[in-house]
């Protein structure tokens, strides 16, 4: 693609950009957090464009282009326009709904984007994510939901206007979904911290690989985990692995 687009991505994404060929959607929307936003740029035209006031302004209101967005998403007659108009007998008409209306429209166009490979994370707050998890759910399925990735943003600690009835807000939350079964997955590593070696895998086997030795008895009763294992009886308390793992050890073991 190796184009950067300027406007309001809704239409943006409806007028440019076709069916299926985006492999990866990240998006960071603003936040139904009641802050205030400064009013970045306006359109191509010199106006300030009302999609760009009210995603800038982070706090949003019931216009007649929600109410339009709305009606739209209703025309559909499908799972997402069921939703979101039980949302509205839900939640009512108010800032929260037209949040949602906003960007229930913007989720159905990025899924359609989107490839059969592909994925989607999207960046949000607890003020929403609970209701934004289940737009996903319909528009993407819910077999297709991933993970709710927990972004601590700072220690935790009291805030001043909420000191007294509750506990700091220190995270966001991301949202992960897959197109499809078949959507692309790279696990993701780091190279363990060198001091954690050292103090934990002391031992060498005949090529000078390091390992550890490790006790396999469950520390606490488990029932699942009462199996044999190559003749050996379990423990007290069972077994600290299910025996899959155990096979799967013992073929890792046999690779080296």
């Amino acid at each position: 693609m190796n184009t950067l687009y300027y406007g309001d991505n809704l239409k943006i994404l409806r007028e440019y950009i076709k069916d299926e060929t985006v492999d990866l959607c990240y998006l960071d929307p603003p936040f139904n957090s009641n802050r205030n936003y400064n009013v970045l740029f306006k359109d191509e035209s010199g106006k300030e464009a009302d999609a760009q006031i009210t995603a800038f302004e982070d706090t949003w209101h019931w216009t007649q282009s929600a109410e339009e967005t709305y009606h739209e998403l209703l025309m559909q007659a499908d799972d997402v326009s069921k939703m979101i108009e039980a949302f509205r007998g839900f939640v009512g008409t108010n800032q929260m709904l037209a949040y949602l209306v906003m960007m229930t429209a913007r989720l159905v166009e990025l899924h359609r984007v989107l490839k059969p490979t592909g994925s989607l994370y999207l960046h949000c707050d607890p003020t929403a994510s609970h209701y934004l998890k289940i737009l996903l759910d319909t528009i993407f399925g819910a077999e297709n939901f991933r993970n709710e990735i927990v972004w601590k943003r700072k220690a935790g600690r009291g805030e001043t206007n909420n000191a007294a009835i509750r506990f700091g807000v220190s995270h966001d939350v991301i949202l992960f979904f897959a197109k499809s079964a078949s959507t692309t997955f790279i696990r993701q590593h780091r190279a363990n911290n060198q001091n954690y070696i050292d103090s934990k895998f002391t031992h060498y086997d005949a090529e000078g690989r390091r390992y550890r030795l490790d006790n396999l008895t469950s520390p606490s009763y488990r029932p699942n985990l009462f199996y044999e294992y190559k003749g050996y009886k379990p423990p007290a308390n069972g077994w600290a692995v299910s025996l899959e793992r155990m096979k799967q050890m013992d073929e890792q073991h046999k690779l080296f």
